[in-house]
């Protein structure tokens, strides 16, 4: 277990003219993505190959809940936003924590063309 990581920075990063920003101080640490839509994006992984073999059935680890315990390890609290408002807060608690807002993001995404 990690103890005594402590974190100052201000980093913003361009992607396909979308800027992310980073910003840490102490033990917490904030991730500003502008839009839902560059969240999607992000999310959305690589393109599936189509002549890729089928994954085998069975269970499938959770990467928010990886994620989570990463940051707890680390004794770190990263606190993901879209457009200011908090997402998901991961590194508190037993998992990481889901706000309203990514709710209402993730049903107002689908409706987006």
């Amino acid at each position: 277990m990690a103890s005594g990581l402590e974190i100052d920075a201000r980093l913003t990063v361009t992607i396909e003219g979308d800027e992310l920003q980073l910003a840490a101080s102490g033990t917490y640490l904030i991730l500003n993505v502008p839009s839902q839509r560059v969240l999607d994006k992000l999310t959305s992984g690589p393109p599936k190959d189509p002549n890729a073999p089928p994954r085998p059935p069975g269970p499938k680890p959770d990467p928010l809940q990886q994620l989570h315990e990463l940051a707890k390890r680390l004794g770190l609290v990263l606190e993901l936003r879209v457009n200011g408002k908090t997402y998901v807060t991961f590194g508190q608690g037993k998992r990481p924590s889901i706000t309203f807002h990514a709710v209402l993001g993730k049903i107002g995404s689908f409706f987006r063309s």
